[in-house]
């Protein structure tokens, strides 16, 4: 299994989103796993990127193996949650006012697969991912945010700089291509 891609995003977060993984190849080694602040409403997420998608894309379900080269999306009102090899998915309570929530997704992966992780905290309100992304850079993973001067709401990507160290604050071209590079 190859790297464990792990992004948050909301509000103003979609066109990255869609940047990232229109720019992951499909010979992609990594397994990718996307929380989208949706709430309960339904969620289209998984239709748009496979629009420019190499890779297939779905909303994650519970118990389900994780496969290299494939992009996972948080279902509405759930929490995302990796273990060894598969999916967890569970309605605990919300994580910064938010269900789905990154948190829970980027912890339980640094957990996991330690150095293997590469955390991405893209454009939103709040501060989601901020905790999560310090606990992947803390098990040896790699921290990316989203330079907040280019995401239309920074306060994610200021709440992830503000909480740890991460490695770099880039526009999301450059998250992109290395992201694409290491996969």
């Amino acid at each position: 299994m190859g790297p464990i891609v792990v992004i948050a995003a909301s509000a103003g977060g979609l066109t990255s989103i869609k940047q990232i993984v229109a720019a992951l190849p499909a010979s992609c080694s990594a397994s990718v796993f996307i929380v989208w602040h949706t709430g309960n409403r339904p969620s289209i997420l998984p239709n748009i990127l496979s629009m420019t998608s190499h890779l297939p894309v779905g909303h994650g379900e519970d118990g389900e193996p994780i496969k290299a080269g494939r992009v996972y999306v948080a279902p509405p009102d759930k929490h995302m949650r990796l273990g060894f090899g598969s999916i967890w998915l569970d309605q605990g309570s919300k994580v910064h006012f938010a269900r789905p929530a990154a948190d829970p997704l980027f912890m339980s992966a640094a957990e996991t697969y330690g150095e293997r992780v590469v955390g991405i905290v893209l454009s939103g309100y709040g501060g989601d991912g901020a905790d999560g992304l310090a606990t992947v850079k803390a098990r040896g993973g790699l921290a990316l945010v989203q330079k907040p001067q280019e995401a239309e709401q920074p306060s994610m990507p200021w709440a992830a700089l503000m909480v740890d160290h991460p490695d770099a604050s880039l526009p999301v071209t450059e998250i992109a291509a290395r992201v694409a590079a290491l996969t």
